[in-house]
């Protein structure tokens, strides 16, 4: 199926939803299950895929396909798929014929889905789309975006390059805004090798920190390596000591054999090297990655400061590098933990500094404390996750089936393998929500589900009149995170780059809508999204138990850009509330190669791209003078493997999206991950 192109075509792809003794409020589940199988499914599910040039044709491969439906009847749910071009007049007796074939087949519990070239239309096409669910339900967000061709090489983007302690100027195109004044933070891999050792993973690059200081208009730029031990203890040995996500450091080789072969069995220290985010608590500022340990940083010389291990505060081992900050100061995270008792996903609160502290050179995380420790509904195969959700008065964690396998996870050093082999794609789980309550801690005791789905990054989440609304990125397959290999980044231009980009998951921007009142009087298999503004549903199955459906947060112009993933909002004023607007970037290569903004409102696009330009992560500033939501800027680090050292900070019109200026950067800077906007006085 991944082969198919949706062009000039018409797919009919049946689904059986099962019969026998299976009660109604069930099977909206196990369709939903089943579109998540059928999209792994490949092009040879296709039981036929004939030439149909007559209504008759059609007609008689529909009856075929209820045959075959019936046939299979016992073995849900059955699949059959036809394919091939549609040559059909749309007069009324052909329209007539289709529509009874159609019937036939709907009325007897099968779904159809399709898309059509044109020839077939009318009152047959309307009639169909009043009975049926649209194709785009099924295919996958891979399969409904259009396949990369003749892509070119990105090797220059994700190569060790050197660092810039020293502020350097840089050449200003246009007009920055001189109301800006601060420093935009940049993370991500920066160094690939020691010695000899080369990483084997993108996210396995050594943290290197970038500051472009805006102010009257002009900017200069200056970077840092993270003095990580990580860092220092592979730059001492001059190979690679510490293992990464990807990459397992190989036994000293001046030990002795035996020495080598019991280091295999011991149990190796979570790397310190914070390549992921510039993240905040009380006021300091530190770079994190997703295990127990950040290093404190200064924001304006990018010196390394002392590491932090999260628990040394709070019984945790591990942390996101996405947090989450409230309007009163305090800071919400996402730890790991685990023991005789279960593996739990804990909500952490970091209380603001306080008002008449003494000011001293030192991490602070001290007040930190567990809101509400989550038990894993599998708990010897717990969730990945990167980050989670936050709105005024609920924090809600999505429980993945991206699975980390405890077993191999504890036995990966030995058999010689990286963290990222221990983490698999499971998709016959389904996706749960677990509601909190962030002011009380109290976890709902309603389990409210969804078909399986993967995300990174959640865009927004608010509260409108008893329904919790949840914007996102998402994908069909948890499989892609261990495809950046530098390998893969590395491939050559044109068949070897367009395969490797063909294969990974895109992400949509999707929309769930929660009911925060459900209860033992909640009826049963009722739609509790009754809000007319919402697409999404809700509804009750059983008791204490929800299943969602997600409403596509996207127009189809948005396909052609491959999907999007970084987003950003105006978050000082809108996170946790009503918003209108994302920012974020597209991916119509393996790396974001277009900036776009969304009206979540309309689905209106707006997007800068430019061939052989590579932005990073768009960062919303707002204007000092704002009356609007977009009245700012974004800034954007925009990288080119086509010329050394021409890389520039862009500077759009939030609200236009047009350019402002660019500043030009005399040095080489690598493609990054996640950064922040620091105001200055």
């Amino acid at each position: 199926m991944a082969d198919i192109k949706w062009v000039g075509k018409v797919c009919w792809c049946v689904f059986h939803e099962g019969g026998g003794g299976e009660r109604d409020r069930d099977r909206e589940r196990q369709r939903q299950r089943d579109r998540a199988r059928w999209r792994s499914l490949s092009s040879n599910a296709f039981l036929m895929r004939p030439h149909i040039s007559s209504a008759l044709q059609m007609s008689a491969i529909l009856q075929q396909s209820e045959r075959a439906v019936e046939n299979s009847f016992q073995s849900y749910p059955s699949r059959i798929g036809i394919l091939g071009p549609c040559k059909i007049k749309t007069d009324r007796a052909n329209i007539e014929c289709c529509r009874d074939a159609f019937d036939l087949l709907y009325d007897a519990g099968s779904r159809f889905l399709f898309e059509l070239d044109g020839s077939l239309s009318g009152c047959w096409w309307s009639h169909c789309r009043e009975r049926t669910l649209t194709m785009w339900n099924y295919l996958s967000s891979r399969q409904r975006c259009p396949q990369g061709h003749g892509l070119q090489n990105i090797e220059a983007l994700v190569r060790s390059v050197e660092e810039t302690p020293d502020p350097v100027p840089t050449t200003i195109r246009g007009t920055i805004p001189t109301w800006i004044n601060g420093s935009f933070l940049r993370n991500g891999p920066g160094k690939f090798e020691f010695g000899k050792d080369s990483y084997t993973h993108w996210f396995d690059g050594m943290a290197m920190m970038h500051r472009f200081h805006i102010c009257e208009g002009n900017v200069t730029y200056s970077s840092r390596f993270l003095r990580s031990d990580s860092y220092v203890c592979n730059s001492e040995k001059n190979r690679i000591v510490v293992s990464e996500f990807g990459t397992v450091a190989t036994p000293d080789p001046c030990k002795n054999i035996f020495a080598r072969f019991f280091s295999r069995f011991q149990i190796p220290k979570a790397t310190d090297n914070a390549n992921v985010n510039f993240v905040k608590y009380k006021g300091d500022y530190y770079v994190s990655t997703e295990t127990n340990y950040m290093r404190r940083v200064d924001p304006q010389s990018l010196e390394t400061k002392e590491k932090v291990d999260w628990s040394k505060y709070i019984a945790v081992n591990s942390a996101t590098a996405h947090p989450h900050y409230d309007r009163d100061g305090a800071t919400y995270n996402m730890g790991n933990s685990y023991g005789k008792s279960g593996f739990f996903y804990n909500i952490i609160r970091v209380p603001p500094p306080e008002e008449n502290a003494a000011v001293e050179d030192s991490a602070d995380l001290t007040g930190a404390s567990v809101v509400c420790s989550i038990r894993a509904s599998e708990p010897r195969k717990p969730s990945y996750y990167h980050s989670f959700v936050m709105s005024e008065n609920y924090i809600v964690f999505i429980e993945q089936p991206i699975k980390l396998d405890l077993l191999k996870f504890m036995l990966y050093r030995i058999q010689g393998k990286s963290f990222h082999k221990v983490m698999t794609w499971e998709p016959q789980y389904d996706t749960i929500f677990h509601l909190v309550n962030r002011h009380t801690g109290q976890e709902s005791e309603v389990q409210y589900r969804a078909a399986p789905m993967f995300t990174l990054h959640q865009i927004n989440a608010f509260e409108d009149n008893g329904l919790l609304v949840m914007d996102m990125c998402c994908g069909d397959d948890g499989d892609v995170i261990g495809d950046f290999t530098l390998e893969n980044l590395r491939r050559s231009s044109g068949e070897e780059m367009d395969k490797f980009y063909n294969s990974l998951c895109r992400n949509l921007p999707r929309r769930y809508v929660l009911p925060l009142s459900v209860d033992g009087q909640t009826p049963l298999d009722q739609n509790l999204v009754t809000l007319s503004n919402y697409k999404a549903t809700a509804k009750k199955t059983k008791p204490r138990e929800v299943y969602m459906t997600h409403e596509e947060l996207y127009d189809d112009g948005l396909l052609q850009y491959g999907g999007l993933e970084f987003p950003q909002i105006n978050y000082d004023q809108h996170n946790g509330r009503p918003y209108r607007y994302f920012y974020s970037c597209g991916f119509g290569h393996v790396l974001s190669d277009s900036l776009l903004k969304m009206d979540v409102h309309t689905k209106e696009l707006k997007v800068w791209r430019y061939p052989g330009l590579y932005p990073s992560e768009p960062v919303f500033v707002a204007s000092p003078k704002a009356t609007e939501e977009d009245d700012g800027v974004i800034l954007s680090v925009i990288i080119t493997p086509r010329e050394e050292k021409s890389t520039f900070l862009l500077v759009l019109d939030a609200k236009t999206f047009t350019e402002l200026g660019r500043s030009e950067v005399p040095v080489n800077i690598p493609y990054g991950t996640h950064g922040v906007f620091n105001k200055m006085g």
